[in-house]
């Protein structure tokens, strides 16, 4: 879908777009064969889209994979796509709030791609929310700000690395991507953005039943960022454990939170849980 056609029927459907929805529609036909080919799809693929829009990304999934599920918030914008694809026997349009329908509903994704060009008001809590499913996506291959894909990229010591970096990285591991020039959307945004793989790791890091204090330990260690990683932890965990795990792992007492990996969360995450279990 070329720039001019979506002036075209924006202007001929007299729709003015809501920047609270994040809609920046992307018409680079080359951007858009990028984001396909980094989805890797074949005939047997079942797609989960979010903010489908006008459709420009929706199109050639269809043609690629064997099935789309889209979540459409904007009613104007459903009609259109209704109207649009209408003959697809491999679409189904929902007219729905996705961060809505993620966080209120047991749907199973584990068979999907999720594959979008995804609203900035929502990007990162969907990702973490699917990381964090029971049944989570295959992979994710999404569109973000630049800087929100720098943070799922990030390392230790980075001013990027952080919550998002581990909570996303517990489940998924980074594939490749791309930058995405700010010319390539309409409305043309203020930042530039990326296209980024994120793949479901075979083996997960931790058993399900730790997953819930890695959390905490993570959203603890980042609360006060300057502040010391064994100082935060002794507010959840007694200090004498604390110091055990610190000790065993070889971690200096006056590391911050942003210099451990995520390995080593994990290894302290199972420490920690081991204390708590003997209790």
């Amino acid at each position: 879908m070329k720039l001019s056609e979506i002036r075209n029927i924006l202007r001929e459907e007299d729709i003015q777009l809501t920047r609270s929805l994040g809609q920046n529609f992307l018409h680079d036909q080359h951007q858009v064969r990028k984001i396909v080919a980094l989805a890797r799809l074949d005939p047997t693929d079942k797609i989960l889209e979010v903010g489908p829009g006008l459709g420009p990304l929706t199109d050639p999934l269809l043609q690629a994979a064997g099935h789309v599920t889209a979540f459409e918030k904007d009613r104007r914008l459903v009609e259109l796509l209704e109207q649009r694809f209408a003959n697809r026997e491999n679409f189904i349009l929902k007219h729905a709030d996705a961060l809505r329908v993620v966080r209120k509903t047991e749907h199973d994704w584990s068979q999907h791609k999720l594959v979008a060009n995804l609203p900035y008001s929502i990007a990162s809590p969907l990702i973490i929310d699917l990381a964090w499913g029971d049944d989570r996506p295959q992979a994710m291959v999404v569109t973000l700000q630049l800087e929100v894909v720098r943070r799922l990229m990030a390392g230790p010591g980075s001013k990027d690395y952080g919550v998002l970096t581990l909570l996303t990285g517990l489940h998924y591991r980074v594939g490749e991507w791309f930058e995405i020039p700010r010319g390539s959307f309409f409305p043309e945004p203020n930042v530039d953005s990326g296209c980024i793989e994120l793949l479901r790791r075979d083996e997960p890091l931790l058993p399900p039943a730790q997953c819930g204090a890695f959390k905490r330990i993570i959203k603890r260690g980042f609360s006060e960022r300057r502040k010391k990683l064994m100082k935060l932890l002794k507010h959840d965990w007694p200090k004498d454990e604390v110091a055990a795990a610190f000790e065993s792992l070889g971690l200096d007492e006056q590391i911050r939170g942003e210099k451990v990996s995520l390995d080593q969360f994990a290894d302290m995450t199972r420490l920690l849980t081991q204390t708590e279990s003997h209790d």
